[in-house]
């Protein structure tokens, strides 16, 4: 039977039997014997669907993930990555006095780029992108007042 690996706190581990055991006192709660000593344990998120487990030794937390075969050929067919959102328009969320733009025509702005600052009942919102995309135009200027909806930024 081949050993299973794991990923522990972001180091690779492979499973060794014999020096270890785990003995259940229910679903949540286990306590680990390892090398004559005994650890306390509790479960604090599972997420087995994939292969990840938090868990709670001696009040530290470790995140565990099982690496299997399947999780490499995932990751070199790219099928892991995120899925990343591709601008078209940036309308205005409320209605306002534009402050400021933080880019102009040509910007490449990716997921989280501050785009412009929107005054609204006298606070300051700073207005991010939500995806990725390149500046096409800019179809209103500094101290415009917009309305919810209104288009302020094209994306190519």
């Amino acid at each position: 039977m081949a050993k299973a690996t794991y990923i522990l706190d972001g180091e690779e581990t492979v499973e060794s039997k014999g020096i270890s055991s785990i003995e259940w006192i229910d679903d949540t709660f286990f306590t680990i014997h390892f090398l004559g000593k005994e650890f306390h344990g509790e479960i604090v998120e599972d997420a087995s669907e994939d292969q990840k487990m938090t868990i709670k030794v001696n009040q530290r937390t470790f995140e565990v993930k099982k690496n299997r075969p399947i999780d490499e050929l995932i990751h070199e067919m790219g099928l892991d990555k995120k899925k990343v959102k591709k601008l078209h328009q940036l309308k205005s969320p409320m209605p306002g006095r534009i402050l400021g733009f933080s880019v102009e025509v040509g910007t490449e702005v990716t997921e989280g780029t501050p785009l412009l600052t929107l005054e609204a009942m006298k606070m300051e919102n700073v207005i991010k992108a939500e995806g990725i995309g390149i500046v096409k135009s800019l179809s209103k200027a500094n101290n415009d007042v917009v309305e919810k909806g209104e288009l302020i930024i094209e994306f190519e």
